[in-house]
């Protein structure tokens, strides 16, 4: 069970913040759909090589502040 919940019209401002940190990010690397959320935190962990806890807390940072374009 995933430590965060993304709704998909959330996870479309997410990745824009994601891509915007990481810029080697696609589309397609971040493609997601509402409910795998474990799957989405485990590609995000190859892709940027973090460990989980980096990956869930930058999440939840980008979620909590949602109307703010930094993460």
């Amino acid at each position: 069970m995933a430590e965060i919940s993304i709704s998909n019209q959330d996870w479309n401002r997410v990745k824009i913040k994601l891509q915007r940190k990481y810029n080697h990010l696609t589309d397609a690397q971040l493609q997601y759909t509402e409910g795998q959320e474990d799957s989405l935190i485990t590609r995000i962990m190859e892709l940027v090589n973090r460990d989980r806890d980096y990956v869930v807390f930058t999440l939840k940072k980008a979620l909590v502040n949602i109307d703010n374009n930094r993460l």
